[in-house]
């Protein structure tokens, strides 16, 4: 009786996350998966599994097309830049932030925290529209930059619908993605390693370096993967933000679905998003766990 209470509590737990996960993630990507050896129908999407003779209309076309085209692994390689920029910005921005809500009373942590997710209380669109807002030729940062360059004699530039409108939205978007996992490492700091790192003669900067960064590793890593993953795919803020040749892989995924109606493309394209992401989160999980270990092996 009691095994039987042991295994219907872990079913109760473990099953509706299995099953949320078995039907809104695993089936959807054997659909996307079946659907990139189908072939593109007439007026688009799929073309009907099975020909006239009976047989299965199954081709490899689909993926030729995307190892012989190399304007697609360009695109690749540029969204892949793009979430690295992204992803040492906010690393940059996020440390700070965290390290100082980290050390800050505790009756001010709950405060700087909310503050740090009040975005998240307003829609994701909304955000990236008041960019367009703030960027405008007629916006005041506009007129600021361009008017620094005019004098020395530049020409004005354009802050709207450019890489850089997108990357500097792409930073804000994802910025409270990294400092939540950081704050959540530097606040189990102990504070006495620093005590006794100062009292050897080791200054502050020696003191970042040698104990609270590599203590902090683990929270860079999650960070890192939170924000680089979402990046390399997102295609909103490109979409809204950026110019003409500004288009990351996300676009081009969703041109193929929506306007050009090639199904099996892009869902080739998908397939490869997700296993390039899938590769990466599983890199920087081997990184992060390499460097608990190094960390751990270096205390003892």
């Amino acid at each position: 009786m009691t095994t039987l209470r042991h295994g219907f509590g872990k079913w109760i737990t473990s099953g509706p996350p299995l099953v949320f996960l078995v039907a809104f993630f695993a089936v959807p990507t054997l659909i996307m998966v079946l659907a990139s050896f189908r072939t593109p129908g007439e007026f688009g999407g799929l073309a009907p599994l099975r020909n006239e003779d009976g047989s299965l209309d199954l081709t490899l076309e689909s993926y030729v097309r995307f190892a012989t085209e190399p304007l697609y692994w360009q695109i690749f390689v540029k969204s892949f830049w793009y979430a690295l920029v992204t992803t040492l910005a906010c690393l940059v921005l996020a440390y700070p932030v965290a390290s100082l809500i980290a050390q800050s009373d505790r009756r001010w942590r709950s405060l700087l925290l909310l503050l740090v997710i009040l975005p998240f209380w307003s829609n994701f669109l909304i955000r990236i529209y008041a960019w367009m807002i703030i960027l405008g030729p007629n916006a005041a940062l506009a007129r600021a930059v361009n008017g620094v360059l005019g004098a020395f004699g530049a020409e004005p530039v354009p802050l709207l619908f450019s890489a850089f409108a997108v990357l500097v939205c792409l930073v804000y978007v994802h910025l409270p993605f990294m400092v939540l996992p950081l704050y959540a490492n530097l606040e189990k700091h102990d504070r006495t390693l620093l005590d006794a790192a100062q009292d050897l003669g080791a200054n502050a900067w020696q003191r970042f370096w040698r104990i609270t960064f590599p203590l902090s590793l683990p929270g860079v890593y999650a960070g890192a993967a939170l924000v680089f993953i979402p990046a390399f795919g997102i295609f909103a803020i490109p979409d809204i933000l950026g110019g003409p040749n500004d288009s990351l892989i996300g676009n081009v995924i969703k041109q193929q679905f929506l306007d050009s109606r090639d199904w099996p493309f892009g869902s080739v394209l998908s397939i490869v998003l997700t296993l390039l992401a899938l590769a990466l989160a599983g890199l920087a999980a081997w990184i992060g766990k390499r460097g608990v270990a190094r960390l751990a092996s270096g205390h003892a």
